[in-house]
């Protein structure tokens, strides 16, 4: 399901074009956008035609809390209109061109493009390059999914439990900087706040039964599945309780060693229930996920750019057994594990479904910020591994996708989802005046 957003609407004319044609275009684009989902419109009914109607709009719709603006030239318009707009809302606008109408006596009817041009032109040389311009009849749709990310990270209370993981510098951020670019505020939690959180027993039992009703689990002892199953528990009762958008974890190494287990197996399930929890401590793994989320991908999978084939033109996007149990390919043996820790590390072991996906990894360099995307199609394999993977097939060669990684220095960890999700992020970049690596 997308992120709920609310989007004010307004439409600029002036008189001297054909603004009563224009206004009955507009009441017809109102009840389309209607249809969006997951939309709320704070919708100015008449045409703002005046400077004093951008100035009455604006106050409206800052009441209103919208997470973006779609400013429709509904006609040519005097150029003050989206400034006085901008001037109260700073938000993200989309400006939007409708089609000419037929020619009414040879005089042009609407002239709405020139006004596109006249708004982005005055933006522009104001230092506001936040908008983005569409043309048509309908609206972009994928603008309005960009600001679902927005509208995603005002909303996210993003939990760090313990740190990142042992070594893995280039996952770490600067807390001030996530706040600054996206204003998300961490709040960290200590390992042991989760290992001695109480619940009811009840609840681990109802946990267990869903771990042996869900994975094949003949290489666990019994006190591994009970670990599993209190683990699930915890961390999902926490996340609850504490309001968590999601929760980055330090996965290792203390885990295993000082609770009796490695949390992958518990995040899988949980994972499969729409939480989104990111392994080895990775923030940005997990606001990667979060924003994939709020396009529309459902339950978005952290995976390591792991192995290439450039024989084959194929890559594996593998971790070591934390994606989403719903995931699954539906043939292989969906198991759990203890190859990693020294037998204490309790993975999800299957290959993951085949489709076509879309990748994407929101990375900081230094205090900057930039977005990696990537698409491909899945490439059906037999059980070979430990861990959860898949064999992955770009729509770029293998050896151009490894060498745009590593030489833009992207973190080991993306998120993936299946389905086309490239255009919303390549708008979002836009707006927030980020790079964008594909």
């Amino acid at each position: 399901m997308k992120e709920r957003i609310t989007l004010g609407v307004v439409a600029l004319a002036r008189t001297t074009f054909d603004y009563k044609a224009a206004k009955e275009l507009y009441s017809n684009i109102l009840k389309d956008l209607k249809g969006l989902e997951n939309v709320d419109l704070a919708a100015i009914e008449d045409q703002i035609i005046e400077v004093e109607d951008a100035k009455k709009a604006a106050r409206e719709l800052a009441a209103a809390q919208i997470d973006g603006l779609v400013v429709i030239s509904s006609t040519f318009h005097l150029g003050h209109l989206v400034l006085e707009l901008d001037k109260v809302l700073h938000k993200p606008i989309l400006l939007w061109g409708l089609p000419e109408l037929p020619y009414n006596g040879g005089k042009i009817r609407l002239n709405s493009v020139c006004g596109v041009n006249l708004n982005s032109s005055n933006l522009y040389k104001s230092g506001i390059k936040n908008y983005h311009v569409c043309v048509g009849s309908e609206i972009d749709s994928d603008w309005v999914d960009a600001i679902r990310i927005s509208a995603a990270f005002n909303k996210t209370n993003l939990g760090v439990l313990g740190y990142r993981a042992k070594g893995f510098f280039n996952l770490g951020v600067y807390d001030l900087n996530v706040y600054s670019d996206l204003g998300i505020l961490l709040n960290h939690y200590e390992l042991s706040q989760v290992w001695e959180y109480k619940v009811d027993e009840e609840e681990i039992e109802q946990r267990k039964k869903q771990v042996l009703e869900t994975f094949d689990v003949k290489e666990l002892n019994e006190f591994q599945i009970n670990k599993v199953a209190e683990l699930t528990a915890k961390l999902g009762r926490f996340m609850k309780d504490n309001s968590l958008t999601a929760l980055a974890v330090r996965c290792w190494p203390e885990f295993a060693g000082e609770f009796g287990i490695s949390p992958c197996a518990a995040m899988s399930i949980l994972q499969s229930e729409h939480n989104i929890l990111s392994c080895e401590g990775d923030i940005e793994g997990a606001l990667s996920m979060i924003a994939h989320r709020a396009v529309g991908g459902e339950t978005p999978y952290l995976f390591d750019f792991s192995q290439v084939d450039f024989e084959e033109n194929t890559a594996l996007l593998w971790h070591c057994g934390v994606a989403p149990c719903n995931l699954w390919d539906g043939v292989c043996t969906r198991s759990l594990s203890t190859y990693f820790a020294g037998g204490k590390g309790v993975t999800a072991d299957f290959v993951l479904k085949n489709g076509d996906f879309s990748v994407v990894r929101l990375d900081s360099d230094r205090t900057t910020y930039r977005v990696f995307l990537a698409s491909g199609s899945v490439i059906p394999m037999k059980k070979e591994l430990r861990g959860t993977y898949m064999k992955a097939r770009f729509t770029k060669p293998v050896d151009e996708m490894l060498r745009i990684v590593t030489e833009n220095g992207i973190a080991h960890h993306a998120s993936v989802v299946y389905g086309d999700f490239l255009k919303p992020f390549r708008i979002f970049a836009k707006i927030k005046g980020w790079q964008v690596i594909e």
